[in-house]
């Protein structure tokens, strides 16, 4: 079986996030090509798509949220992604145990004597109003029928037992707004695609798929790192025939797609600066195709970093308009200043042109 090395599985990961040749795609295709984006720090989606995107408009990212191509929901690993409306309504179904199981890890013991059923039912007769709601509000109408559970718990279980959206002007360029959150087929209009009884998985084959398609090569760890599901074994057994497979350098097994790009390691890669909490670092479990070990605690902290030859070199902030990278390791003066023009263009970006200052510190941190 074919080892693909680290810096083979990086230029593959680079070509399939877009981080290697900026794309002509329009904004709500590379959504969908992404398989979401991650979006609880609601400005970030537009820092990673100018990142991936020649002309990168942010307003129309915003057009696509107000106007319901493209809504915010809790979804892979029960975090806050931005999707298309098309994946949102076929892939929420097979997400609902994943969810439920991630709130009750971490408030089973509020919600003992809860019958999840039961606080189903009376979350979505409060929201059968179409009322916008915070948490905070579901939370405390929920604690009317049981007076002794946290309001926090239950309504985080609500939303995790409902598929809801987080509405605008939350996720809107330049918006500052708090989350509020409405029923997921009354902000579409749209019912949910019903979970298939199938033994194949069908939406789990989807999810392979398009998995593979922007992250691929893999391991099923990896898979299961990126949407939180179990490894989706029956989905992925279910495709072996069209799937091809290698190894890397740990042993483990890759699966990929056959047609899937899979550039020459040699090829050069440029500076790009990604957002906090970028998919490209945060879909896999092994991360070291992208990220060293001594860092891989940036990605989960919320560091906005910056990817030098393909890998995570520099964390960066941004204040008065101003780009400051602060390295992790010796950058070349060539390096230096790649990511300084790099940066003097996210400046400008980040100000509506009308700053490209960016500053490189001079050593790691």
């Amino acid at each position: 079986m074919t080892v693909l090395d680290t810096r083979a599985l990086n230029r593959a990961t680079l070509a399939r996030q877009l981080l290697l040749d900026r794309a002509d795609l329009p904004a709500l295709d590379a959504v969908a090509h992404l398989g979401g984006l991650q979006a609880q720090e609601p400005q970030e989606p537009f820092i990673g798509l100018w990142s991936r995107l020649r002309a990168f408009d942010p307003t129309v990212l915003s057009t696509l949220l107000t106007e319901r191509h493209v809504v915010r929901t809790h979804l892979m690993r029960r975090t806050v992604h931005l999707l298309t409306a098309d994946d949102a309504v076929a892939w929420r179904p097979r997400h609902d145990a994943m969810l439920r199981q991630r709130v009750l890890g971490v408030y089973r013991g509020e919600l003992d004597g809860v019958d999840l059923d039961d606080l189903a039912a009376a979350a979505r007769a409060l929201m059968a109003d179409g009322e916008p709601r915070s948490m905070p509000e579901i939370g405390r109408a929920l604690a009317e029928h049981w007076p002794t559970s946290e309001p926090r718990a239950l309504g985080e279980m609500a939303v995790a037992l409902l598929p809801m959206a987080q509405l605008p002007p939350r996720g809107v360029w330049r918006a500052k707004a708090g989350v509020r959150y409405v029923l997921l087929t009354a902000w579409l209009d749209r019912e949910l695609e019903p979970s298939s009884a199938e033994s194949a998985d069908p939406v789990g084959q989807v999810l392979v798929r398009r998995y593979l398609a922007a992250f691929g090569p893999a391991a099923s760890a990896d898979l299961r790192a990126w949407c939180g599901l179990a490894g989706l074994p029956t989905a992925v057994a279910a495709l072996r025939d069209e799937l091809i497979t290698f190894r890397d350098e740990r042993g483990r097994k890759l699966i990929d797609l056959p047609d899937a790009p899979r550039p020459d390691p040699e090829t050069p890669a440029p500076v790009r600066f990604l957002p906090a909490f970028d998919n490209a670092i945060l879909g896999y479990d092994d991360r070291s195709r992208i990220i060293d070990d001594a860092h891989r605690l940036l990605s989960v902290a919320g560091e906005r970093v910056v990817l030098v030859d393909g890998r995570v070199a520099a964390t960066w902030t941004v204040e008065s308009g101003t780009v400051t990278v602060n390295p992790l390791r010796v950058l070349s003066p060539a390096e230096r200043e790649a990511v300084g023009e790099q940066g003097q263009a996210l400046a400008s970006f980040l100000s509506d042109h009308e700053s490209d200052r960016a500053r490189v510190d001079p050593s790691p941190r």
